[in-house]
């Protein structure tokens, strides 16, 4: 059977467990501590970073946009009208740009910081970089978040879609971003409904539900994280 491994509050892990649901992919799920630095995780990827998707043949694929796009390559064209990575090479290319914000530009912005502050320090050992949150980069993140969400509104508020009219990688990844983040109670959603009445729908979909579940030791979501009318 195929294995993802992967971490709950990790963006990029999230992500591919939405693209592969999607696509109908039931992979067993191994939670990886990145920072434990493995050498059986090391083995698969010396980058120690998530996600790293194995198929039935153990053969490692590395890194959010890598699997994605694999995927796409490999049962794409199976979706049609359901494709999660358009055929035109221009709405393509838009689709890519703002995956690759949320996996990029909003992860160091805002998310990675805050997972790190919140929750990874506060399971990891002295040595390995734990310890209490910096107040500091704690402040900053949250001042990047507003920008970030004014961004999404707009695309939200202008197009059915994220990337356009149809839901595509752009929409799951800016969902498994928003999803660690309202996890924490990082969002004020009075300033952004027209991001809340999208990812309402992104939440909806059965993709979802497991991600809606999960629980992260130490921290507990908050109350109306996994309410699909919030």
């Amino acid at each position: 059977m195929p294995t993802l491994y992967h971490h709950p509050m990790s963006t990029a892990s999230r992500f591919i467990r939405l693209v592969l649901s999607e696509y109908g992919y039931q992979p067993e799920l191994t939670e990886e501590q990145p920072w434990e630095k493995r050498r059986e995780f090391l083995a698969l990827n010396p980058a120690a970073t998530l996600p790293v998707f194995v198929d039935d043949n153990m053969r490692a694929l590395c890194g959010p946009m890598v699997i994605a796009e694999f995927v796409d390559e490999t049962n794409g064209v199976l979706k049609r009208d359901r494709r999660l990575l358009a055929e035109d090479p221009f709405q393509r290319a838009e689709i890519r740009r703002l995956t690759e914000w949320f996996l990029q530009k909003m992860e160091g912005d805002v998310t990675r910081p805050l997972v790190r502050e919140r929750i990874f320090k506060l399971q990891m050992t002295a040595a390995q970089g734990g310890g209490a949150p910096d107040s500091k980069m704690l402040r900053t993140s949250r001042a990047n978040i507003r920008q970030h969400m004014k961004y999404l509104s707009w695309l939200a508020g202008s197009r059915t879609y994220l990337a356009g009219d149809r839901l595509s990688y752009a929409d799951l990844a800016g969902a498994a971003a928003i999803s660690v983040l309202d996890y924490m109670g990082e969002i004020d959603w009075n300033e952004s409904p027209a991001a809340k009445e999208w990812y309402q729908r992104i939440k909806s979909r059965p993709s979802f539900r497991p991600l809606l579940a999960e629980r992260v030791r130490g921290l507990t979501p908050v109350s109306h994280y996994a309410d699909l009318d919030f």
